[in-house]
């Protein structure tokens, strides 16, 4: 019965087993994706948070050429349509279950596994086809920090429960990623149904839409609780549904040796850290170690730094003035870009701030929050004022 179901002209009737395992898994993957790299040579170093471009900008000297904001499950996402051409860096969304930092969710692993936001999730392929951005999407980041809603386990490291369960986690993330990668609904209802959950749970038409999207898989390098169950490869959703690799790496933690083995643990897709940041003290010894620590490791493609959601916060830049000048020193060098490809022609010409108006911002989601490590994010953003 196998063996008919994956038939193709030219293949023998007779297989081998192995043969037939592959041809299942390849039927099961989704469709190829494209990460969206930097080109060759070159990394992006970007910005995660709630401050603007224009004031990154003015910090290090250097545009941002990614710009990762953060918005809840279940909210509206017609404010990702407009292609605003006046915003040259490429989009990255951290979207989480709940509000930020401690706060309950709106929704479980297990019920968007079960289809229950595929509303959510259809509308928000077609939106961001729409706008024709690159955009990355980093789906419940720190997934194994008890902070988050999604997380399977407590701070003392009791179960949540099968709702949160890293199962649930990885049956999730690959729906999610099936839906936003888009085609036609017959084909992902069939890979759905492989996959042991329901079909597409909204009306979509015959074919959904193709955004220009890569996935950011971004655990804690170690739990926490750090135990056996909740290890970063007890959420890992399979290569096939991974286009990036990564983790957050703060001053305040900065263990370097496991870094490097996570890095090694998880080789073949390119690597983010998605937040980085100084952390409570000025520490520009960290900076032009994490940046000589990248530059050794050739598949760190990405690395955002964290600006935090409040001014003069443990994360803001501001504050640190011999970290800053390590950080304008590290981005002179030529690997790090100012402008993803599509945007150099826009952005042709020294990096500098203009006087008036302010760069243009991506148009403001309804909720925005960040799980800043040991802070509480939450603020509503306007964002370009």
């Amino acid at each position: 019965m196998v063996a008919r179901r994956f038939r193709r002209p030219g293949v023998p009737a007779a297989l081998p087993a192995s043969a037939l395992i592959l041809l299942a898994v390849l039927a099961t993957a989704p469709a190829a994706a494209r990460p969206y790299l930097p080109p060759a040579g070159h990394a992006f170093a970007g910005l995660t948070g709630g401050s603007s471009i224009a004031t990154f900008e003015r910090l290090v000297g250097k545009h941002p050429p990614v710009f990762e904001t953060y918005m809840r499950w279940d909210t509206s996402t017609r404010w990702l349509r407009s292609p605003n051409r006046g915003f040259r860096s490429r989009l990255a969304l951290h979207i989480s279950t709940s509000n930020g930092y401690g706060q309950p969710g709106v929704i479980t692993p297990a019920a968007i596994a079960a289809g229950r936001s595929d509303g959510f999730l259809v509308a928000l392929g077609r939106n961001l086809a729409h706008s024709r951005r690159i955009v990355y999407i980093r789906l419940m980041g720190e997934m194994n920090g008890y902070w988050n809603a999604y997380a399977a386990f407590s701070a003392n490291g009791a179960f949540r429960g099968p709702q949160t369960a890293p199962s649930a986690y990885i049956a999730a993330w690959r729906r999610t990623v099936l839906i936003l990668r888009g085609g036609t609904v017959r084909r992902l209802d069939a890979r759905l149904r492989r996959l042991g959950v329901p079909p597409l749970q909204s009306a979509a038409g015959p074919r959904l839409a193709r955004p220009r999207v890569a996935f950011l898989w971004v655990p804690q390098d170690a739990g926490s609780p750090d135990i056996a169950a909740n290890a970063p490869g007890a959420y890992w959703p399979g290569g096939a549904y991974v286009d990036w690799v990564g983790t957050d790496f703060y001053a305040s933690a900065p263990d370097f040796a496991r870094l490097s083995a996570y890095y090694e643990r998880f080789a073949g897709k390119p690597f983010v850290l998605s937040e980085w940041a100084l952390y409570g003290a000025d520490h520009p010894g960290f900076v032009r170690s994490l940046f000589a620590w990248a530059g050794a490791h050739p598949r760190v493609r990405m690395l955002n730094y964290y600006q935090g959601f409040t001014v003069g916060g443990p994360a803001d830049l501001a504050r640190y003035p011999a970290g800053r000048r390590a950080l304008r020193a590290e981005l002179r060098a030529r690997r790090f870009l100012a402008y993803a490809p599509e945007y150099r022609r826009a952005g042709r010409g020294p990096s500098r701030p203009p006087r008036s108006p302010t760069p243009a911002q991506p148009p403001s989601p309804p909720i925005l929050s960040a799980p800043g490590p040991g802070e509480l994010c939450l603020l509503r953003i306007c964002l370009g004022l």
